[in-house]
């Protein structure tokens, strides 16, 4: 970074950090070389939130920092859109809402009867707290993207997953989606580690429960690393490691984006003790007594953290997009 641009930013840019992930929020702040700024976030009597910007906004660049994570999601949901709107209220210049995981883009369709398609919702929210730009990565259905009206960057962790597995012998490698509709980010990835590529064909019978039909793909005597954008439940995964067992597989390496691991996900992952390795990322904070002794955390703080930058800096941040190795 120039020590023009530097001076610039430290002048011109706020950055705060909601109640959800700190640490990514500090970790984004530090690659911007800027302070993160403080705020003060309290209960009325009533349950009502109260929250307060503790420096001045006007005229400045504000960036809130703020993921839809449990075990809160609804109150960072709340506290986000009232941090917003205060900074909208003093005058702040522009307002980049940075969602590294937007847990309601699983939302994106009427499937069935009388329900809210809340991934719109949530956009809508979003905008109409004064929102002038939208940072998030790897939403779990792209289409979501489109549901902002203000200009969103849907940015990838993959440059960090390359990185990281290129440190391997790849010769026997071969990159597994769990479903076929995702395939597409699982060829990305495959492409750019220079290996093959299978799907598994799987039937969502509840939120937990999953039955995996078959895998399109030679896996028999690979290493395989499977590449989901998350991991919530382990439904998904524990259905597709048995497959992926049945079909002599040499190895096993699960990855995803966003690390949820709710319910009894870490157990069931901590029963897999054929699993060579739990890559995931920090979008989603992830308690020490759920990291387990094979589990790798990686950080997106640089990736946001360069957006942020090209984007006040007028830069393009194409190669960013989660789409742009997708075409």
């Amino acid at each position: 970074m120039e020590r023009e641009e530097q001076v610039w930013l430290q002048n011109n840019l706020r950055v705060f950090g909601g109640a959800s992930h700190p640490a990514l929020a500090q970790d984004i702040a530090d690659y911007l070389h800027v302070p993160l700024c403080e705020h003060t976030t309290s209960r009325f009597s009533n349950d009502n939130m109260y929250v307060q910007l503790l420096e001045s906004v006007r005229g400045k660049d504000v960036v809130i920092i703020q993921s839809f994570s449990p075990p809160n999601v609804s109150d960072n949901i709340i506290e986000l859109l009232m941090m917003m709107d205060a900074a909208a209220s003093a005058s702040a210049r522009s307002i980049h809402a940075v969602i590294p995981y937007y847990s309601y883009a699983r939302s994106d369709k009427k499937d069935e009867p009388r329900i809210s398609i809340a991934g719109r919702l949530m956009a809508d929210l979003i905008t109409t707290a004064g929102a002038t730009h939208v940072m998030t990565m790897t939403l779990h259905s792209p289409q979501v993207h489109g549901f902002f009206s203000v200009p969103t960057d849907h940015l990838t962790a993959r440059p960090i997953f390359v990185q990281h597995f290129r440190k391997r012998d790849l010769s026997r490698t071969v990159v597994v989606s769990p479903d076929i509709g995702h395939a597409k980010r699982a060829t990305s990835l495959a492409r750019e580690l220079g290996v093959g590529v299978a799907a598994g064909d799987k039937t969502r019978v509840s939120d937990t429960e999953v039955v995996l039909n078959t895998i399109i793909g030679d896996i028999k005597g690979k290493d395989v690393i499977v590449f989901d954008d998350e991991i919530a439940t382990g439904g998904s995964i524990i259905a597709l490691v048995k497959s992926l067992r049945e079909g002599g597989v040499r190895r096993i390496t699960l990855s995803c984006t966003h690390g949820v691991f709710s319910g009894n996900a870490i157990k069931l992952l901590a029963e897999l003790d054929d699993i060579e390795e739990i890559v995931t990322t920090n979008t989603v904070p992830i308690p020490e007594h759920k990291i387990l002794p094979n589990m790798t955390v990686l950080s997106v703080g640089a990736i946001f953290g360069q957006a942020i930058h090209c984007n006040l800096m007028g830069r393009s941040v194409g190669q960013l997009f989660a789409y742009w190795h997708d075409r």
